[in-house]
């Protein structure tokens, strides 16, 4: 079996050591993409002094170019964000802006250095917004040469007007749970195909 790696970038807008669902839930989906072969580990973004941009490097201590390295090293790259009035966190917004550079990066035969690799998403939130931030992630993923697999999101709101928060779930919910799983065996399987063989050359 062809060993894989993932990366998860967990966009809450808290600091470590804070608890965190989107932690939670990132953390989840890495155990199921171990059942697959696949290693991987998770960078909290706040925690990493990124700069605001759309360049590999802003500089002056950016963070950025130490994540898009692990990030370009891995096979699979899981957006894992909270959702504040119904969009994704301004942090997963800042990882898409700081992802737009990949347009104007290619490798020797022309292609972006993220062709091959495979895009999926983890979404947590006290309230509706799980497919509206989906359709904004994938599709910027999907701008910048990342590949969505079937049932590539795994979320979970709350109800209205409530203040539970995933990870104080106990036991986790089930769809959630089976979701997961999903998610991972076809990432896992979508990333080994590609890594097989990537896309032709424009």
């Amino acid at each position: 079996m062809t060993e894989l790696t993932a990366l998860v970038l967990n966009c809450t807008l808290k600091p470590a050591p804070t608890a965190s669902s989107s932690e939670v839930l990132g953390t989840e989906v890495l155990e199921a993409l171990s059942a697959h072969g696949v290693t991987g580990d998770m960078v909290r973004v706040t925690d990493h002094q990124v700069k605001f941009g759309v360049n590999v490097d802003e500089g002056d201590g950016d963070g950025w170019p130490d994540i898009r390295r692990r990030m370009l090293d891995a096979d699979i790259l899981v957006i894992a964000t909270p959702i504040w009035l119904g969009q994704p966190s301004a942090v997963c917004k800042m990882v898409l802006e700081r992802l737009d550079a990949e347009l104007g990066e290619t490798d020797d035969e022309g292609r972006m250095l993220t062709y091959g690799k495979v895009g999926a998403l983890a979404v947590v939130g006290n309230e509706d917004g799980a497919h509206h931030t989906s359709a904004e992630v994938f599709q910027a993923l999907a701008d910048v040469g990342f590949t969505i697999p079937p049932n590539g999101v795994t979320y979970w709101v709350g109800e209205a007007m409530q203040g539970t928060d995933y990870l104080d779930m106990d036991p986790r919910p089930e769809k959630t749970a089976q979701t997961t799983k999903t998610l991972a065996a076809n990432a896992a399987h979508l990333a080994r195909l590609l890594k097989a063989s990537n896309y032709p050359a424009g």
